[in-house]
């Protein structure tokens, strides 16, 4: 590895060291790192793009921010010209990923993957180069395995290795039931890569385990091994659960300009520079200075806020409406007005204390600045100013829930 670094003259030297950094950016671990800079200097050397997989199981039709912090990844590898393998897992979203599952996932048809992947193509065309793309469905060579190649396939994978699993541990501590078609995800995931001969495999921390497959089939079949690149989970709405569409706490890149603008001002503080960092346009240093402007006071939070969600708007509905989009938001705050899109949240609970839902939704630090708030008449549900500490929020009613002038949240039961 380090022999091949020392052949590339001082011109390819730089560029390896150009990509890599680009590459590592953001990034939340890299299985391994000095696999990657082998790769990136070897495509470099041979003049050779590498092949980078990304696999999807079109579970859901619709694309959200958290599909997008992969996407910008992989974009990054398309401009520097390298190939993109898109997989639409057709075969194994038929028995769906267990990932971060209690229990085992709804079985999807033909009918409503096929009209799920078709939806992709059309949003990921948002940000990737899709006429760019190595487009395949892995039901094409899934699907003519023989029996006698999955106990082939089996045979290369321990009971033990899957097991690591923390889903599947978790579920076996409960005493909940694992099917055995399950195990065949990661396996099949694995063999997905060993049929495209993938160099490096992208995905979020929780594919942990699924792209580490690719890795381990590729050696048993005696081929170059796969990098994994792994980006971090984009929490939702909620500021605490990975965003996703099941949750209803999701920003989706389809969606009505005033919808997005809406839902990014609920994103909470504390994910702004996040947001910043894994969603937008904006370079490491333009971010860097948001974050130091509001740290010593030249942006004040809210101005920030506005700032992202008028990135975002503009990124995925253009300019003009995202100044309208904001506009608009200005406008029904000034008049004191209920904004047209409130984000849902998910509470978990049927009835509790208002006191406590304020905390448990993240909506303010603690139980004591939640009682000032509420003291100070700044809690209203459902339209109404509530100042009784006793007050119980029900569920149920889906009511809506504001915090100070410009917090709206519905909450889901």
């Amino acid at each position: 590895m380090r022999n091949l670094l020392e052949q590339l003259t001082d011109e390819q030297l730089a560029e390896v060291k150009r990509q890599l950094d680009m590459y590592t950016q953001g990034v939340e671990d890299i299985i391994p790192t000095e696999e990657l800079e082998w790769k990136i200097a070897k495509s470099v050397s041979e003049n050779r793009p590498l092949r980078i997989k990304l696999g999807l199981d079109p579970s859901a039709p619709d694309v959200h921010l958290g599909h997008t912090v992969v996407l910008k990844k992989l974009k990054q590898f398309q401009d520097n010209g390298h190939l993109i393998q898109l997989i639409i897992g057709d075969f194994t979203g038929k028995i769906g990923d267990p990932t971060g599952k209690s229990t085992a996932r709804t079985q999807l048809t033909d009918e409503e993957v096929k009209h799920n992947a078709k939806t992709y193509f059309e949003q990921f065309g948002k940000i990737i180069d899709m006429d760019r793309v190595e487009l395949h469905y892995n039901s094409k060579w899934l699907s003519s395995l023989q029996f006698e190649d999955v106990l082939r396939l089996a045979g290369k994978i321990t009971v033990a290795r899957l097991m690591e699993r923390d889903d599947f541990e978790e579920r076996i501590a409960l005493g909940k039931p694992i099917s055995l078609h399950e195990f065949f995800y990661p396996v099949m995931q694995g063999y997905d890569s060993v049929v495209l001969e993938s160099d490096i495999e992208l995905g979020g921390t929780d594919q942990h385990f699924n792209i580490l497959m690719g890795r381990h089939f590729q050696e048993r079949f005696g081929k170059e091994k796969q990098v994994a690149l792994l980006m971090p989970l984009l929490e939702g709405l909620d500021g605490v659960e990975k965003m996703s569409k099941s949750k209803k706490n999701y920003i989706g890149i389809d969606e009505e300009p005033k919808a997005m603008y809406g839902k990014t001002m609920s994103v909470p503080d504390h994910l702004m520079l996040k947001y910043f960092e894994l969603v937008t346009d904006l370079t490491a240093a333009e971010v860097q200075t948001i974050k130091t402007n509001i740290e010593t006071g030249k942006l004040h939070p809210r101005d920030a806020k506005m700032m992202l969600a008028k990135t975002i708007v503009t990124m995925y509905c253009g300019a003009v409406e995202a100044e309208k989009a904001e506009q608009d938001f200005v406008t029904v705050f000034q008049q004191g007005g209920t904004p047209e899109f409130v984000p849902a949240m998910k509470w978990g609970k049927r009835e509790a204390p208002l006191l406590d839902a304020l905390v448990e939704l993240n909506l303010l630090k603690s139980k004591s600045e939640a009682r000032r708030m509420i003291e100070h008449r700044g809690v209203r549900v459902n339209g109404e100013i509530v100042t009784d500490l006793q007050f119980r929020l029900n569920a149920v009613d889906e009511p809506l829930l504001q915090v100070g002038k410009r917090v709206f949240v519905r909450l889901a039961p």
